[in-house]
């Protein structure tokens, strides 16, 4: 499990419910992206052996999941925000469905929270449907949270990793890749994620700097994604 992490004041909930896994043994390695402030937590849970931390001046999202996942020593890898957290068995219950479907990569349905940690009542499932379908609506926007995403080590290395480029749309560019290499994206229908909806994640405060990204994105790598939808509805 790999956490990227700067400045963030929920990193202690999410490590919290990360060594709170039930799948054991669990990799924890939290890359501390040039942070100033909200370390004291890292050095302790470092200094009694519970977590590993590898620190690096600040460069941004992509780049600390790459550092992370690739000092990541297990078959497979997953990603949480610092302000997210993982339900207690979803590492456990993620790898049972990729060992059992085939996938190289999956992801799952999530629950957001608010800045207190207070949970909606119905979480974010995507509706039923084909693969088809779900790259259709990956020609709209990213349907893939990319917190709730787990890959074998193996994919991630073959995708060469994250664009570290792209400071905001680093996952979405690297689901459509995967796709259109020819790995399809399991999906598990079970709210195993909390994600955190606050005035201060990126999404909020970069709206204009994303949607250009997302531009230069869709204008890159849908026409062969529309391709390939076109395929599949030939075969339909």
């Amino acid at each position: 499990m790999v956490v990227p992490f700067y400045n963030d004041p929920y990193i202690r909930e999410a490590l919290e419910s990360a060594l709170a896994q039930t799948y054991k043994p669990l990799e924890i390695i939290v890359v501390n992206d040039g942070s100033e402030r909200e370390t004291d937590v890292l050095y302790r849970l470092e200094g009694a052996g519970r977590i590993q931390v590898v620190h690096q001046p600040n460069r941004g999202t992509a780049s600390a999941l790459n550092a992370g996942f690739r000092l990541a020593k297990g078959q497979y890898a997953a990603w949480l925000s610092s302000d997210d957290r993982f339900r207690p068995d979803k590492i456990e219950k993620q790898v049972r469905f990729m060992q059992q479907s085939g996938c190289s990569i999956s992801h799952t349905a999530f629950r957001r929270i608010n800045g207190e940690g207070v949970a909606e009542m119905r979480p974010v499932v995507l509706a039923e449907g084909t693969m088809l379908q779900f790259y259709r609506s990956l020609l709209l926007s990213n349907t893939v949270n990319g917190c709730t995403v787990m890959l074998t080590r193996t994919l991630f290395d073959r995708m060469d990793g994250f664009n570290e480029r792209l400071p905001y749309t680093h996952d979405y560019e690297l689901w459509l890749r995967i796709i259109l290499a020819g790995y399809p994206i399991g999906y598990l229908r079970e709210p195993l994620t909390d994600y955190r909806v606050h005035s201060a994640m990126g999404t909020i405060k970069h709206g204009a700097a994303i949607e250009q990204e997302l531009e230069n994105i869709r204008n890159k790598y849908h026409p062969q994604l529309q391709r390939l939808v076109t395929v599949l509805e030939g075969r339909a």
